[in-house]
């Protein structure tokens, strides 16, 4: 240790908590599908208990062991026998409880490798390869396998740990013979299927499958393709999602018998195989029985396919290769605690022949050397000396106590300024956007309010009843109505908003939240995309507040249904106007709005949705009004719609969707005429003018045929 504090320059030695001991994973070996940990302590004068935790790639516990130390003893053993695509998934060790570098050792292949043959037909791939099974089967191996293609004799002259043959029919009795014996060595032998293996000899197969026309044998097609089924506890695959989106047009089918349960990987939801298997030997014979490209499924295009793949590629024992004088970049480290980092400038490559004799320290850190998918593990435990006691520490060296204060919970209090902050935000977004204008000193009693909303007192319930109102409406759509205070018309203007919100989510793709009741001096407007309001000779003058709040929600996007509800009296000053026509003058005269035009024929809101030149509601005939728009400001949408027919009467219906107020002539029709006046309504202020684009269609063509 004095050694060391001499080399290092600073060194800072630190006490165990009593009644503890120091352990490290001394050794990690594995032979076949037998997985042997040995830990090692520091202290053999109590008994203890020792925990290895054996974790796969994404951190997910597959093994944990825990072994105990008699008194006297330095050492422990842990063995275990797993299954090999077990064994083959665990990429890290780690004493539970002792957080060091000297407690974890990472798992590599060793000298093993994971190498795959790649056989099938290569015509298509030349002129267009999205129709080759090489080509899908090359990209989904590609992230975690050596991948090498050639004709089966090149193939099986090298040393290979999955052989994967894409809808070969017909093998040789020779070539049948040597895969027969490289599986029972222990190598995985992957086929798909296709029209080849459809139509061939079924020989070298886990299961007999039916061959010839698409009725009784071969392949099977359907009219829908079939899903995929969850896959059996007894699978490989079991834990991974089947997506719902991947789906199997046709298949080669297997021929029932008693074993074929017991051989079924994956089915399709009708029960039929989609991946079977049958060990051979060490090694197995796996069949695909769709094919590897997208002329059968879809298989190929999701990550379901690289998983499954990932997996059938673990179940073999790899390859032995003798190691070579090759430099090992590092890819990852262990810092001090065992937790993993990038390394540093200051780390220098491993030479592979050298792992066992090279000594871990600051330039050659325990981690991973070499390819990030080929990497060789070089762990502490296995170069460390002996663990020793250090009585009488030397000069200079710093004491400290292992844990030191206890960890702190942050979670709570980063996530309740994480809250007042985004309470901030909204705040001055809103003021920003002339939203909110509460004065300067009345801020923090707002944000205090808000924070605080479960301690404040039933006075203010109300308030906070009105704020919870104001985020609804700005998650969610939803048309509104303004409350006049004639208790008849607000009834029905409610009825009619709820019968038009039922008509959209009938017919349409909108789906609004229940329809709302505004008062105009009180609530904001800005989160309604379309406005009803209904006019009455007793509603009382709006305040400058309501006005400007009014014409900021007109210039902003907003659309306001004004209906005078008096038989489309005209608007303009000719003829004698109804009390609602009347009431609508005084209001807009106060209003900061353009000249109005009638709408025409072609104007969007004849073919927002529907196609149509009449708007009745109630009473049929008149004529609605729009705002004169020179430029494309609010995307070309009036934010007035101006008339007098009495459209929520029409619209109104009850809570079982029946309509609940009669019209004045028309009957069925003059409804159905009103309903579809709704719907382009509100698909005029939620659009835009986007058909109005159809206009140009004529000139586009003819410039195209020129």
């Amino acid at each position: 240790m004095a050694e060391a504090a001499q080399r290092l320059g600073n060194l800072t030695v630190v006490e165990r908590p009593e009644g503890q001991s120091v352990m490290l994973l001394r050794a990690l070996e594995g032979e076949g599908a037998r997985l042997r940990a040995v830990v090692e302590r520091d202290r053999t004068d109590l008994p203890e208990t020792a925990a290895v935790v054996f974790s796969a790639a994404d951190g997910v516990t597959i093994l944990r062991r825990e072994a105990g130390f008699e008194p006297g003893t330095a050492q422990v053993v842990i063995e275990e026998t797993l299954p090999v695509e077990a064994l083959n998934r665990i990429a890290r060790a780690s004493v539970e409880g002792r957080d060091s570098a000297g407690g974890v050792a990472l798992v590599d292949a060793g000298l093993k490798r994971y190498r795959t043959g790649l056989m099938g037909t290569r015509e298509p791939e030349r002129a267009q390869p999205l129709l080759s099974d090489i080509y899908y089967l090359r990209r989904a191996l590609g992230p975690f396998a050596e991948v090498t293609e050639g004709d089966l004799t090149e193939l099986l002259e090298q040393p290979l740990s999955m052989l994967v043959l894409a809808d070969i029919g017909q093998l040789v009795e020779g070539d049948r013979l040597r895969l027969a014996d490289w599986m029972e060595k222990g190598g995985v032998l992957l086929r798909f299927a296709g029209p080849r293996l459809a139509e061939g000899d079924g020989e070298l197969l886990p299961v007999a499958i039916r061959q010839g026309g698409r009725a009784l044998q071969g392949s099977m097609s359907w009219s829908e393709p079939a899903r995929l089924a969850p896959f059996p506890e007894s699978s490989p695959f079991h834990g991974l999602v089947a997506p719902r989106d991947v789906t199997v047009r046709r298949q080669v089918l297997a021929e029932p018998t008693l074993d074929l349960p017991e051989k079924t990987w994956a089915r399709l939801e009708d029960g039929t195989p989609l991946v079977t298997a049958e060990a051979r030997g060490d090694g197995w014979l796996i069949l695909v029985h769709t094919s590897a490209n997208t002329a059968w499924s879809n298989l190929s295009l999701s990550g379901l396919f690289v998983e499954m793949l990932r997996r059938m590629s673990a179940l073999s024992t790899g390859i032995d290769e003798e190691p070579e004088s090759r430099l090992l970049n590092a890819v990852e480290v262990l810092d001090g605690f065992g937790r993993p980092v990038p390394p540093g400038p200051s780390v220098r490559p491993l030479v592979e022949t050298e792992l066992a004799s090279t000594d871990v320290g600051p330039r050659h850190p325990p981690g991973l050397y070499g390819e990030e998918t080929l990497a060789r593990a070089f762990n502490l435990g296995g170069s460390a000396k002996p663990l020793l006691v250090m009585e009488d520490l030397p000069s200079g060296v710093r004491r400290g106590v292992i844990g030191g204060e206890p960890e702190q919970d942050l979670g709570p209090i980063l996530l309740a300024i994480a809250a007042a902050l985004l309470i901030v935000d909204l705040v001055i977004a809103l003021l920003l956007r002339g939203l909110l204008r509460a004065p300067r000193r009345g801020l923090a009693a707002v944000l205090l309010a808000a924070g605080l909303g479960g301690l404040a007192p039933p006075a203010e319930a109300q308030e906070r009843e009105a704020d919870r109102t104001v985020v609804e409406a700005a998650l969610e759509t939803r048309l509104a109505y303004v409350l006049t205070g004639n208790d008849t018309v607000d009834q029905m203007s409610a009825a009619g908003m709820f019968g038009l919100t039922e008509i959209m989510i009938a017919r349409t793709s909108v789906e609004p939240s229940e329809p709302r009741a505004i008062n105009v001096e009180r609530d904001e407007l800005i989160f309604y995309p379309m406005i009803y309001w209904p006019m009455v000779a007793e509603q009382p003058e709006l305040s400058d507040e309501a006005i400007r709040r009014l014409d900021r929600y007109l210039r902003t996007g907003g659309v306001v249904l004004f209906d005078t509800r008096d038989d489309g009296s005209p608007l303009g000053g000719g003829g004698a106007a109804g009390p609602g026509t009347q009431r609508l003058r005084q209001l807009l005269s106060r209003i900061d709005i353009g000249p109005l035009d009638p709408v025409r024929e072609g104007h969007v809101l004849t073919r927002a949705f529907y196609l149509m030149d009449v708007f009745p509601g109630r009473y049929g005939g008149g004529r609605i009004w729009v705002e004169r728009l020179d430029s494309l400001a609010n995307d070309g949408v009036s934010p007035l719609v101006i008339g007098g027919a009495d459209w929520a009467a029409a619209w109104a219906m009850d809570r079982n969707g029946w309509p609940i107020a009669a019209l004045s002539g028309g009957g069925l029709e003059q409804r159905e005429m009103s309903y579809r006046f709704g719907v382009n309504l509100v698909m005029y202020a939620l659009t835009g003018n986007y058909k109005a684009d159809q206009v140009h269609v004529p000139a586009i063509l003819e410039r195209l045929g020129q």
